[in-house]
C-alpha cells in the first residue's frame, strides 16, 4: 500500500488486511516504526500520515463517498481519524494480514502510547487496544461515532466539502 494507491471501499479509505494506528506525537510513531522494523517489518509494509496529510485524505474521501460507505463502518472510522487528526495525531498504517502479526502490531503501538489500532478485515473492522473504562465505547453506539454525528459535526463537515 502507497499513498497514492490507497485500498478503498464504496469510495472511502478501507485497507484490509492492515492495522490502522493513531499516535498523539510523531515520536511515538517513529519508536513503534523502529520496533516493528526490528520484528521484520519492512518499509513496504509501513505508511505513515501526518494529521495535515489524515486530514487531506478523509476530505477527498468524504467527497467522493459512495451512499453505501455509511452501511458499514468505514464512513464513521474515516471521521473519526479525521477528528483524531484536528487533534494532532499522527497515524500509521502496517500491512499485517495475518492475527498473529495484527496482535503483535498493536502490542507494540500500544507500548508506544497508541491511542487506537484497529485491524482492517474484509468484513469485520476490530478494534485491538483496549480502550480505559472512560473511553469505552459499545459497538455501533452514538459515543463510538460510528453510527451518528451530531448537527454541529455535519455543518462541518459539509462547510469543509464546500
Amino acid at each position: 500500500m502507497n499513498k497514492d494507491e490507497k485500498p478503498e471501499a464504496f469510495g472511502v479509505f478501507s485497507p484490509v488486511g492492515h492495522v490502522v494506528i493513531s499516535f498523539p506525537t510523531s515520536e511515538d510513531l517513529q519508536a513503534t516504526v523502529a520496533q516493528l522494523t526490528v520484528q521484520g517489518f519492512g518499509p513496504d509494509d509501513l505508511v505513515r500520515y501526518t494529521p495535515e496529510q489524515m486530514i487531506a485524505q478523509v476530505d477527498e474521501d468524504m467527497t467522493k463517498a459512495s451512499p453505501l460507505a455509511a452501511l458499514g463502518q468505514e464512513l464513521n472510522l474515516v471521521r473519526a481519524h479525521r477528528a483524531l487528526a484536528e487533534k494532532g495525531s499522527h497515524f500509521l498504517v502496517v500491512h499485517a494480514p495475518k492475527s498473529e502479526q495484527a496482535r503483535l502490531v498493536a502490542d507494540i503501538a500500544a507500548r508506544h502510547h497508541a491511542q487506537r489500532a484497529q485491524r482492517y478485515g474484509t468484513f469485520v473492522i476490530e478494534e485491538l487496544i483496549e480502550q480505559r473504562d472512560d473511553e469505552r465505547q459499545t459497538f455501533e453506539s452514538p459515543q463510538r461515532g460510528l453510527d451518528a454525528q451530531t448537527e454541529s459535526g455535519l455543518e462541518k463537515e459539509r462547510s469543509a466539502r464546500q
